[in-house]
């Protein structure tokens, strides 16, 4: 890439926080974030609600009225991460190496740091100063474990910690690509795509920093959650001599059947050079074997003018489609049953460049486009149509819940409602300043979202 469950005391808590707390705006009953606190909603346990990322979840209350900010908490460092939602508490992430649980309402039950950040100055390239938790944590209700990968420093290296929904640290564990991988050190690789979870494996995706210093190779590794501190590691590294990052935000998308589908970014390869698996998708098993891939016929002028794939999610569309869209302004649907290596598209469509993480709702895919969300549909055939296309200012990964289409306005700041079917505005509420990659989390009335000083919780009525 170039590219620039809990104790009746603790339940008087949540009661309590949200009755007196109340919303930020004037006139507003509190009895609306009271509500929210304490009904039973679907938890947001990873980036885009479930493990294909779709970014949508049906049960949450339909929206009829506006939006407004009911709490924002100023953190100890910028939230890069999406919030995740564990038993109705909200876990949040900083670049500070510290992981929060909060209230519904935004109140801070708990907070975990997990050790000094790096500064940029330590590093050989970047933009995050100083970097901790960039990527999305995820939890298994079966191991009832968060799981969070900390940069920490003297020496430099990545470290996953597995912390209780109560914050209790009951594993760490260094993650870093196998030293006997040749290409690759740690301190020039990012861990920014969220974690996912497959099989027994906790899968941490890896990219290089801004500016594509140093050395460094696109690389999946995989945790065993059975052995956190015993069991082997697994590792795929993309076979270029540089580059290929697996750095997108959204990290590996897995299907039904517990294959995982991440997008790469352009390699050392070009215009005459051997093709090496960059500007690609490619489709592993639960043990992180590749067993199909994909590259536009293009990829060698794609690499060479950093027009690859690497900068969306691969998206699962039903059984049988990934859609998927990078840097070159093509958008390409792909049969997901066979990928078919090079110039395999079954349809693609010049669309838009898009970066981040998309929505799926049906055969609808909401995409984050640089010049405005667009939401695409994909027939039976596997061709594309354009359905709508908002403004060019609201290009944040967008989610959907409660019949709306929920985004951002990245450079001012602002949250946006839209309507699913024709992309037309229906709510919108300044949050503060965002991360170029931030995207909500959904939870019953409540839109959460990650800011460059904490976190905001907005309501919806």
């Amino acid at each position: 890439m170039r590219r620039s469950a809990a104790s009746a005391s603790a339940l008087f808590l949540l009661l309590t926080v949200a009755l007196v707390a109340g919303p930020t705006r004037g006139g507003a009953a509190p009895h609306q974030a009271a509500a929210a606190a304490t009904a039973t909603y679907a938890d947001w346990t990873t980036y885009h609600a479930d493990r294909a990322h779709s970014g949508y979840v049906s049960s949450i209350p339909a929206v009829k009225g506006a939006s407004y900010v009911h709490r924002s908490v100023t953190l100890d460092g910028a939230v890069y991460a999406s919030p995740i939602v564990v038993g109705g508490h909200t876990i949040i992430a900083t670049e500070n190496n510290s992981v929060y649980s909060l209230s519904p309402g935004g109140t801070v039950l708990w907070r975990k740091n997990l050790g000094a950040p790096v500064p940029r100055s330590s590093l050989p390239c970047g933009n995050i100063d100083p970097t901790g938790i960039t990527g999305t944590p995820v939890y298994s209700a079966t191991e009832n474990t968060i799981y969070v990968v900390a940069l920490l420093g003297s020496p430099i290296r990545h470290v996953m910690v597995g912390l209780r929904p109560t914050g209790e640290v009951v594993f760490s564990r260094n993650v870093d690509v196998p030293s006997s991988v040749p290409g690759i050190t740690p301190v020039a690789m990012q861990q920014r795509g969220a974690l996912t979870l497959e099989g027994n494996g906790v899968w941490v995706p890896y990219g290089g920093l801004a500016g594509d210093c140093s050395s460094y190779r696109g690389s999946l590794v995989r945790l065993d959650r059975l052995a956190p501190t015993t069991g082997a590691l697994m590792s795929y590294t993309v076979p270029t001599s540089r580059e290929a990052g697996m750095w997108t935000p959204p990290g590996p998308a897995v299907d039904a059947k517990g294959y995982l589908y991440q997008s790469v970014g352009n390699g050392a390869s070009g215009v005459g050079d051997p093709y090496d698996f960059s500007d690609s998708v490619l489709k592993f098993d639960g043990f992180g074997h590749l067993v199909d891939s994909f590259s536009p016929s293009t990829w060698p002028t794609d690499n060479d003018a950093d027009k690859d794939l690497g900068s969306q999610g691969a998206t699962l569309v039903g059984s049988s489609w990934v859609f998927i869209a990078g840097k070159s302004g093509t958008a390409y649907v792909l049969n997901q049953n066979h990928l078919g290596g090079i110039g395999a598209q079954v349809s693609s469509l010049s669309l838009c460049q898009s970066f981040g993480g998309t929505a799926v709702v049906g055969s609808t895919v909401y995409v984050p486009c640089t010049d405005g969300v667009r939401a695409v549909t994909i027939d039976s055939t596997g061709h594309l149509h354009v359905k709508w296309h908002a403004a060019s200012n609201i290009i944040g990964s967008p989610v959907v819940g409660g019949g709306r289409v929920w985004t951002l306005d990245v450079g001012a700041g602002k949250l946006y409602g839209l309507n699913p079917s024709t992309g037309a505005v229906q709510n919108s509420v300044s949050v503060g300043s965002v991360t170029r990659f931030a995207t909500p989390a959904l939870y019953g009335h409540l839109v959460l979202v990650g800011t460059r000083s904490g976190y905001t919780v907005v309501e919806s009525t």
